[in-house]
């Protein structure tokens, strides 16, 4: 019997060498004579650890890493095959406390499964969801999906029950489910991990929301950057298609629902919802004026949820165990988990995924175990490259949409950049507005010349001239680009420019000429 070997081939771990290592453990077992049976799973998240190979024992499986070509040798060599000790040894991977901490219920399967196996899949839990929304009205699932309480992950936090009911509301002869997988932000990369790890998670949620709300027809929209996922998720579809889940006939049910995947224009601004519906139809990607909203008149004029990776990735499990499990976890009415992700200048970076309510304190310091650097955290900015900077003194903010708004800033997609003490604020204030004069549609005058002049304002600000005349005139700036922008690409640009100048206004007022 072949001993099954897991080497992730998730395109984060590729690009350390995790294909190499895969090859040389097979060449090394063929030289033995050891049977082997090598699975290219998702990461578990944990990256600082990658590659990250594990190998399944009669107790579990069991961890090594970070591994490399070199140490294939000396892991053979150590019976790492028949879970050996090692040098590299990490023990059962569960118990591993940086995963064993965590309540994964979007990621569950995550690094666990063999992507692209259905009956993997389903062994570990997969199709249930689905399997009893075939058994509810259209009004139950909604009503199950609401009463979860979850809402949207890519960063509004509007409920998707709410959004569903609308759709399921209004009569029309098409209707389509849309899947925003253009993940642009930076420090971001929960949606890819996803759709690279388990992509049937994803398909599942978006037929379950089709079934709740009439519609026969999903979109994947997935940022041209990601190769990898857009791969393997139009596998998972073939497979889907031919298990007889997606297509005429979904499970034998007698009703309708297929998918197919868009690649994104290369544009930032795509994520916007209503920009990424321009983009799917073959247009350029610019913001749509709302309203209509596209739960009304969305794509190709037809009522149309649109949801997020994580959103849609979330619903099956909610089908599965129950509106209440959902619930019980969170704090006030920012309920379930959030998929946080751990990046820029941080020890251990990666995925956490844990019930709303855990502090940014213990996302930085105890699961990234501060900086990669050594040095003090200085800054971290949540929520992406439009999200606000916040200083060591906010460490203690709990992590749900509405202590992080009280706090002056926003959880977005649940992205947490870490920056040391080396850092120039001022420096990334005006970074905020160039990436807002690149990435903008141009269709609004303050989003496409605010953002140009913020960028000049701020470059005067650095070069020391008449400091704090041009700083009241960057204020005066962003209040026009928050309050006259037509979507959230102007008008939440000013967030990282303002919360920069309130906390660390030393990097502003020292370089004013004596």
């Amino acid at each position: 019997m072949s001993i099954r070997i897991y080497v992730p081939k998730d395109a984060a771990v590729r690009s350390i060498g995790a294909d190499y290592v895969a090859l040389a453990i097979e060449a090394e077992s063929a030289k033995r004579g050891i049977s082997i049976d090598i699975v290219r799973n998702g990461t578990r998240g944990a990256l600082w650890l990658e590659p990250m190979v594990e190998v399944e024992t009669r107790e579990g499986r069991v961890a090594y890493g970070p591994v490399t070509v070199s140490d294939v040798d000396s892991l053979f060599d150590a019976s790492f095959h028949m879970g050996g000790q090692h040098k590299l040894s990490l023990g059962l991977t569960e118990d591993i406390p940086w995963l064993a901490r965590q309540d994964r219920v979007t990621f569950a399967r995550v690094g666990v499964i063999d992507p692209l196996s259905l009956a993997d899949y389903q062994e570990h839990g997969g199709l249930v969801g689905l399997r009893r929304a075939l058994t509810l009205e259209q009004e139950e699932i909604v009503t199950e999906v609401t009463q979860s309480g979850l809402r949207g992950r890519g960063g509004a936090g509007f409920p998707a029950g709410i959004k569903w009911r609308t759709v399921m509301a209004t009569q029309s002869d098409q209707k389509f489910i849309c899947c925003n997988a253009d993940e642009g932000d930076s420090g971001t990369f929960a949606d890819r991990m996803l759709m690279e790890g388990d992509p049937f998670t994803l398909l599942e949620g978006m037929t379950i929301a089709g079934l709740a709300v009439g519609a026969s027809e999903g979109v994947v929209y997935i940022r041209s950057e990601y190769p990898a996922a857009y791969a393997t998720l139009n596998q998972a579809i073939e497979f889907a298609r031919a298990f007889g889940w997606l297509g005429d006939n979904v499970l034998g049910s007698g009703r309708a629902f297929d998918i197919r995947t868009r690649l994104g224009g290369g544009s930032y601004v795509c994520g916007e919802e209503t920009a990424m519906l321009e983009s799917i139809e073959g247009k350029r990607g610019v913001v749509r004026s709302k309203p209509p909203l596209p739960a009304i008149f969305g794509l190709f004029g037809k009522p149309t949820v649109i949801n997020n990776v994580l959103t849609l990735a979330t619903v099956p499990a909610i089908l599965a165990d129950g509106a209440d499990a959902y619930m019980a976890r969170g704090v006030g009415r920012s309920v379930g988990t959030q998929v946080f992700q751990l990046g820029g200048n941080i020890a251990r970076g990666g995925i956490v995924e844990t019930a709303f309510g855990v502090t940014l304190e213990e996302l930085v310091n105890d699961y990234g175990s501060g900086t990669l650097s050594g040095l003090p955290v200085r800054a971290v900015q949540v929520g992406g490259p439009l999200g606000a900077y916040l200083p060591v003194s906010s460490l203690n903010v709990s992590m749900d949409y509405e202590s992080l708004l009280a706090a002056g800033g926003m959880l977005g997609h649940g992205g947490v950049v870490v920056f040391d003490e080396s850092v120039d604020m001022a420096q990334q204030a005006k970074f905020a507005m160039e990436f807002c004069a690149v990435e903008s549609c141009g269709k609004c005058t303050p989003c496409r010349l605010g953002s140009t002049r913020g960028a000049e304002t701020i470059l005067k600000i650095m070069n020391g001239e008449d400091v704090q005349d041009n700083k009241k005139l960057l204020l005066d700036l962003c209040e026009v680009m928050t309050d006259g922008s037509l979507c959230a690409m102007g008008g939440l640009t000013p967030l990282p420019v303002r919360s920069a100048m309130l906390h660390f206004s030393e990097d502003f007022d020292r370089r004013a000429r004596a």
